[in-house]
């Protein structure tokens, strides 16, 4: 059973998905499992990794339609994705190869635990994705 596991709702599903098939496939080795319009999900090891699913589909669904869209850039992130790698730069580097946007360049994080190395970035959404490494 896959107990928990994210779901984003996103805007661009055509250019969110061709990012994460492109970034999971090279990164992880995972192909999706299906893909419709308006929804993509990768399994890793049999179990569910990423969901993603259009953001009006879902507004429609829950009734929200009509509601305006949140303001990405005007707050801080309420969630990110956390992306456990072996190599920091070198995931960086691809996802920034398939359209990310870095945040934070990769960087040693002794103060968080001592030989954790991470990078912050932002998928073509705008979602905020973590790389790290112990």
């Amino acid at each position: 059973m896959d107990a928990l596991y994210p779901r984003l709702l996103v805007r661009d599903f055509p250019a969110s998905a061709a990012f994460y098939q492109a970034v999971l496939r090279e990164l992880l080795g995972v192909e999706p499992v299906k893909v419709l319009p308006g929804y993509a999900n990768w399994d890793i090891e049999g179990q569910a990794g990423l969901v993603l699913f259009g953001r009006d589909r879902l507004a429609a669904a829950v009734g929200t339609a009509d509601l305006p869209q949140a303001a990405q850039d005007t707050a801080q992130d309420t969630a990110m994705l956390v992306m456990k790698v072996d190599d920091v730069d070198a995931a960086a580097a691809c996802l920034t190869r398939h359209g990310a946007t870095v945040v934070a360049p990769p960087q040693d994080r002794p103060d968080w635990a001592p030989t954790l190395r991470t990078a912050h970035l932002r998928d073509p959404e705008g979602n905020l994705i973590e790389l790290q490494s112990y």
